[in-house]
């Protein structure tokens, strides 16, 4: 009997999979495009041009590339800084608009040229959870005033601090927005063959223009190509930089977690995986290209992706398919595309924000260790009333800080300082006086930093031996403080007379002290063992 081969990726797949992609990022792309400040056209270009690039060059076979909540978030903090810098002028804005958001692309091709998606791995699942859950929910309150039919007034402290002064709403708004988000939810219950985001924002549309319903909408969107802004550049100066160096940061960084977490849902769904380098430079260059038309930074896109899989792609091209079938779409629905009302747009980003919340992570909450909580809580805090990228940065530092005085204690307690006598049976021909004078110390894991201070204390208390024996069988490396307050200790106990013995110390734990400490020059080289069975048997003959 053969074994069945794989199907061979089709193109049919691959051009079921751009489709509904395409459709669904339509509403997303203009609702992004709104919520930045930019416009709808500034999503569209992002859906269009970053997908096209992205599934040229990427790395994930699977991804689609779209404008996403939380580089969205950022790229609005982004113009709002630059409306201000430039007297509310969103014309006047644009060059540094445009430059935040092509450093942000270039620092992602470094990102990627470097392979600092590496290091993605390594995030702490409280500051992604809690970072996701701040991102989600700044989503939902940029969408409160569209749904009341106002503008919406700024960032999410001022939305929450103005929700008071609001006298004057419009009822139909509201009733389309309510409306849109009731059919997101409820219309999968009779079909998931078509999307229900698509559904809403038609059905919603079609009734606002039905009953002529006095809805603010999102107005007329260029039809023909973008043009190249790369020339805006030049209305720059040097003091603009402060405003935009940091902010692109933000975005680069943010761009290599969202694409990447995606990036792993599709190895997930697919059973592949990845190529993180490339995923990224992909990334940055249709972000690079994007920027220069005045499009948003995007990244890959979980529900566009997940909706490709799901129709049958398989390989890169669905990604560039998708870009160019959304193209030929709005080029052919743009007389229509003005008379969606912004209610019915914001009613789908809610539905958007509430799939971003990570639920599993609020569920978890009162269960989890209370550093965990409290990491949660910090990083969902800044996220909130700061920025995202002090929201990851602190949230890393405080993980890092409760994980190295877990480590600390955990070293701590897991150390054992016993008797000689402790570690024989009586049968053992060791005189039992002098076996109580020699204590061992065992330990299990890495002596760092974090532990440092804890150990010399302790050591500082170990009185009335003859020697300490120190086990380091279960040590896998020191770092230099480690070693310089084992060398601190082992000098401090030579002082008083004790004598110090080390075993099982590996190879890169030896080296270390023969090039860092003085450790070789304290220490004679029969003052290390192998293992500690090979001490005792040495200690049976010659003693101390």
């Amino acid at each position: 009997m053969f074994r069945k081969r794989p199907p061979a990726p089709s193109l049919k797949g691959d051009l079921s999979g751009a489709f509904l992609a395409a459709i669904i990022a339509l509403p997303m792309a203009l609702a992004f495009g709104v919520q930045s400040g930019l416009g709808p056209e500034a999503g569209l270009y992002t859906a269009i041009i970053l997908a096209i690039v992205a599934g040229i060059f990427g790395g994930t076979n699977t991804l689609i590339s779209d404008p996403t909540g939380p580089m969205t978030v950022v790229a609005a903090t982004v113009v709002t800084t630059g409306l201000v810098q430039s007297g509310g002028d969103l014309s006047n804005a644009v060059p540094l608009i445009i430059a935040t958001f092509l450093l942000a692309a270039l620092l992602e091709l470094l990102f990627g040229i470097f392979d600092f998606g590496r290091f993605v791995k390594f995030m702490p699942y409280p500051v992604l959870s809690g970072f996701m859950a701040g991102i989600g929910l700044i989503i939902i309150a940029a969408q409160i005033f569209p749904i009341l039919g106002l503008d919406n007034p700024g960032g999410f402290l001022t939305i929450m601090t103005s929700l008071g002064g609001v006298e004057m709403v419009n009822t139909q708004a509201i009733g389309l927005g309510l409306l849109s988000i009731a059919i997101v939810y409820l219309f999968p219950k009779l079909t998931r063959r078509v999307p229900s985001i698509l559904v809403s924002l038609i059905a919603c549309t079609a009734l606002a223009l039905s009953f002529n319903l006095d809805v603010p909408v999102i107005g007329e969107i260029p039809t023909q190509l973008p043009a190249l802004q790369l020339n805006r550049l030049l209305e720059l100066e040097v003091g603009d930089l402060q405003y935009i160096i940091t902010p692109a940061v933000m975005l680069g960084g943010l761009g290599v977690i969202d694409s990447l977490l995606t990036s792993v849902v599709a190895d997930n769904l697919t059973k592949t995986k990845h190529n993180s380098r490339w995923t990224i430079i992909g990334q940055g260059a249709g972000n690079f290209l994007s920027a220069a038309f005045g499009g948003l930074p995007g990244a890959g896109a979980t529900m566009g992706t997940v909706t490709n899989i799901n129709a049958g792609a398989q390989t890169k091209r669905s990604g560039l398919l998708k870009g160019v079938i959304l193209l030929l779409i709005v080029l052919t629905t743009a007389d229509y595309v003005q008379y969606i009302p912004m209610s019915v747009l914001g009613g789908i980003l809610v539905t958007v924000g509430a799939s971003i919340i990570d639920t599993k992570g609020i569920k978890m909450f009162f269960r989890i260790p209370k550093s965990d909580a409290a990491t949660w809580a910090i990083v969902l805090l800044v996220t909130l009333f700061d920025n995202l990228l002090n929201a990851v940065a602190i949230g890393f530092v405080a993980s890092s800080i409760f994980f190295m005085n877990k480590m600390s204690r955990s070293l701590t307690s897991s150390q054992e300082s016993k008797t000689l006598q402790d570690f024989m049976g009586e049968s053992q021909a060791i005189p039992g006086e002098l076996a109580e004078r020699v204590y061992v110390q065992s330990f299990d894991g890495p002596m760092f930093f974090g532990f440092a201070n804890r150990y010399r204390e302790h050591c500082h208390d170990i009185k009335g031996v003859d020697a300490v024996i120190i086990r380091m069988e279960r040590v896998p490396f020191m770092d230099q403080s480690g070693m310089v307050t084992l060398e601190d200790v082992i000098t401090d106990w030579q002082k008083r007379g004790i004598t110090v013995y080390i075993t099982g110390a590996n190879d890169l734990i030896r080296d270390s002290f023969e090039k860092v400490t003085h450790l070789s020059q304290i220490l004679n080289d029969d003052k290390y063992y192998k293992n500690f069975e090979e001490f005792v048997e040495a200690f049976k003959v010659k003693g101390l």
